[in-house]
């Protein structure tokens, strides 16, 4: 028992002395100007190199990830067709497939399905 104990803190030590030896080695030895800009190809930007960011483009990807879930979801109800009794079965899809479709009508209604506003 003690014998595994050593082997595993020796492990340790080994292991964390590789990652401060990889970090000390990959350190930039000096900041180039250049470098450091946010063009490298030998002009100065005229404006500011960070575009911000869409609002609206998020929403988009915010609603495409809850319908794509909603696919994770809705696979295993079809799957459980044969398996339990039909008039539950319709109650539970119909309750999650009108929920789903509440929260399309919503989006919309709030104008989130535009791309353009």
């Amino acid at each position: 028992m003690i014998l595994m104990s050593t082997i595993c803190l020796i492990m340790i030590l080994i292991s964390n002395m590789m990652m401060l030896l990889s970090i000390i080695l990959s350190k930039k030895s000096f900041m180039d100007r250049e470098k450091c800009s946010p063009f490298e190809c030998g002009f100065d930007p005229k404006s500011s190199a960070r575009i911000p960011f869409s609002l609206h483009f998020f929403l988009i990807t915010v609603i495409f990830l809850i319908f794509d879930i909603e696919i994770a979801l809705i696979f295993p109800i079809i799957l459980t067709f044969k398996l339990v009794n039909f008039y539950n079965w319709m109650k539970i899809s119909f309750f999650f497939i009108i929920i789903l479709l509440m929260g399309l009508y919503h989006e919309w209604n709030q104008n989130m399905l535009n791309w353009t506003n």
